[in-house]
């Protein structure tokens, strides 16, 4: 009799254990496809001849769309690698492919240059940096400074990842809070898109993200960041050095550009380079 209930008790434990191994599967493949949602994420044409482009996961809207027009005009297909803008640029540097760039501003364009990894540099549009918060603002934010308030939780992009970490740590030095604001910190994001979704879902007070991300989101809550607290970017795009086919990605470079590329740009929410209301960036 003790034999058949040690038996039964060793036949329940190991249907226990397998049940836990698959429950910890299944959440760990969740979490690496959440994680895919953004970082380092390819997406891939389907005609014969293929660009690689290396652009900043904020524009990934209007450049899908645009690689879908491309493709149907000139019948060259647009295999994505969207990223931090950052991350790419070392994606880049280390494996020596790839067709054009885009990030999301222009000092990755200059770091790419001073490389030799980069030529035919065109401006598309701006990237107008915007605080977020969740739709009921827990924290009450109205200005820059609040970032530093007592008890807020701030979500930030990371400076070695993305361009809005980079710019996040000028406009808060510029400000003198970026110490204050750090100890703020609760999370970093490798992409725009992820500070998104890390405040839509509840998880910190405020944010910093572009503009045009969010204009229409109705998730979240969209707060102005004051003239001159704020720092305007260009976002530029460039052929590659490395590209095996520098005349087709010059085509590509071109397209977006032109007024038909342009137009999905304004669709999304960007302000179309140039603007007379940021000619002051041409100087600095």
């Amino acid at each position: 009799m003790v034999n058949e209930k040690v038996k039964l008790f060793l036949i329940l434990l190991c249907c226990m254990m397998f049940l836990g191994c698959v429950g910890e599967q299944d959440y760990s493949i969740t979490a690496q496809d959440q994680a895919a949602d953004d970082v380092g994420v390819i997406a891939e044409g389907t005609g014969g001849t293929s660009l690689l482009v290396y652009c900043g996961a904020g524009m990934r809207l209007p450049m899908d769309e645009i690689g879908e027009m491309f493709e149907e005009e000139y019948g060259t297909s647009i295999q994505y690698n969207y990223a931090g803008s950052n991350t790419l640029l070392t994606q880049m540097e280390l494996t020596g492919e790839g067709d054009v760039y885009m990030p999301g501003a222009t000092y990755y364009f200059d770091v790419a240059s001073e490389k030799g990894l980069v030529s035919n540099f065109s401006k598309v549009a701006y990237h107008v940096p915007v605080m977020i918060t969740p739709v009921d603002d827990p924290a009450n934010i109205s200005c820059i400074d609040d970032l530093a308030n007592d008890g807020v939780s701030v979500i930030l992009g990371d400076p070695e990842a993305a361009a809005i970490g980079v710019l996040c740590q000028k406009m808060l030095t510029k400000k003198g809070i970026y110490e204050d604001v750090e100890e703020n910190v609760v999370a970093k994001g490798a992409t725009v898109n992820e500070l998104v979704t890390y405040i839509s879902l509840g998880q910190g007070d405020v944010s910093i993200v572009w503009e045009d991300l969010v204009r229409d989101n109705e998730d979240v809550n969209m707060v102005e960041i004051a003239e001159e607290d704020n720092i305007v970017k260009i976002v530029p795009i460039a052929t590659l050095t490395s590209s095996e086919n520098p005349e087709i990605a010059e085509e590509f470079v071109q397209f977006v550009v032109s007024d038909e590329g342009r137009a999905v740009f304004e669709e999304y929410g960007f302000t179309l380079y140039p603007d007379e209301m940021y000619a002051y960036l041409e100087s600095e």
